[in-house]
C-alpha cells in the first residue's frame, strides 16, 4: 500500500468516524441527562434520511428545502415521543427501556406501511459527487464535507453544554435530577430539550450518512445505529467527549482494517461489536470511564 493510498483510507475513516459520533453523541445526550438508552434512536436516523428523500423524489421540493424539513421534523417528533411514549414511564427504567424498543419497531413498520419497504437513492448535491486532487491524493468532496460540517457541530455542541444556561442545566440534571428540580429548574422541558438536541444530531448523521452511502429504506437506521452506540460505549456512555473519541476510533479501526486485510472486509461488524464486548469486560466505563467522571454531559 502507497502512503497517498493509506492517506485516501485515513480520510475515509475519519469521515465514517464522524458520522458515527454524530450518532453517539445523540446516545449520550439522552443517557447523560436521564439515564435512558434510547434504542429508537436509530430510527430517527432513518426517518430523518427518509424525509429529506422522500420530499424531494416524491413532492419535488428543492435540497435544501428538503434536508431542512428534515432536520426539523425529527426533533420535533422526538420531542412528541419523549413526552407521550417515555415521560410517562421515567421513574421505571426497565419499562421505559422496553418503550424505546416499542418505538423503534412502530417506526420502522410506520414507514413501510405508509411509504414503502423498497431502498430508494438517497439525493445528493452534484458538487459532492466531484473528486479533489490534493498532492496526488485524491479524495471526495463528500468526505470533506463530512469532516468539515461534524468538527462545527462538535464545536457548537461543545459551546452549548459548557456555556449556556440550558447546557447548564443539562449537566445538573446529570448528577440529580430531583436536587435540579428542587432548585426551580423545569426538569421536563430541559430533558424534552435534551431529545430534540440528540434527534437533531441523528438528523445531521443521517444526511452525512446519505451522502456516502446514497440508498435509504425503513432499516437504514439499523446498522448506523448499533455502530453509534459501540462508539458511545468505546468511549464511555454518558460522555460527550468519550462519545466523539469512541466514534471516531470504531470509524478509523473499521477503514484500516478494511485497507490492510482486505480479506477481512466482510468481518467489519464482528470486529465493531467484539470490540465493544471487549470494553464491556475490561473497562466498562469506556476511554473516559464516565463511573468517575464528575460531568457526563
Amino acid at each position: 500500500m502507497t502512503f497517498s493510498v493509506f492517506l485516501q483510507f485515513l480520510a475515509f475513516g475519519v469521515s465514517l468516524g464522524a458520522t458515527y459520533a454524530l450518532i453517539a453523541i445523540g446516545y449520550t445526550i439522552v443517557y447523560g441527562v436521564l439515564g435512558l438508552i434510547n434504542i429508537a434512536h436509530g430510527d430517527f436516523f432513518m426517518l430523518a434520511g427518509f424525509t429529506a428523500m422522500w420530499a424531494v423524489f416524491k413532492y419535488h421540493l428543492p435540497m435544501p428545502a428538503a434536508f431542512f424539513i428534515g432536520a426539523v421534523a425529527v426533533p420535533v417528533l422526538g420531542v412528541i415521543v419523549e413526552r407521550v411514549a417515555y415521560r410517562p414511564l421515567r421513574d421505571f427504567k426497565i419499562s421505559a427501556f422496553t418503550s424505546t424498543v416499542a418505538v423503534s419497531f412502530f417506526l420502522q413498520s410506520t414507514v413501510i406501511i405508509f411509504f414503502t419497504a423498497r431502498a430508494h437513492a438517497f439525493p445528493v448535491p452534484a458538487f459532492m459527487e466531484e473528486v479533489i486532487n490534493i498532492g496526488g491524493i485524491s479524495i471526495s468532496r463528500v468526505t470533506v464535507f463530512i469532516i468539515a460540517v461534524s468538527a462545527v457541530m462538535f464545536l457548537m455542541l461543545s459551546f452549548l453544554v459548557t456555556k449556556t444556561k440550558i447546557g447548564r442545566a443539562m449537566r445538573a440534571l446529570s448528577k440529580d435530577l430531583e436536587a435540579t428540580k428542587l432548585m426551580g429548574v423545569n426538569t421536563d422541558r430541559v430533558i424534552s430539550f435534551a431529545f430534540a438536541l440528540a434527534t437533531l444530531y441523528a438528523a445531521l448523521a443521517a444526511f452525512m450518512w446519505g451522502f456516502k452511502f446514497p440508498t435509504f429504506d425503513a432499516y437504514a437506521g439499523i446498522i448506523p445505529g448499533l455502530k453509534g452506540f459501540v462508539g458511545a460505549v468505546i468511549g464511555g456512555i454518558g460522555s460527550i467527549p468519550g462519545a466523539l473519541v469512541g466514534g471516531f476510533l470504531l470509524g478509523l479501526a473499521e477503514i484500516l482494517l478494511v485497507a490492510f486485510f482486505p480479506s477481512l472486509s466482510g468481518w467489519r461488524d464482528i470486529f465493531a461489536y467484539g470490540l465493544m464486548i471487549v470494553f464491556l469486560l475490561f473497562r466498562p466505563g469506556g476511554i473516559f470511564d464516565v463511573r468517575v467522571r464528575e460531568e457526563k454531559v
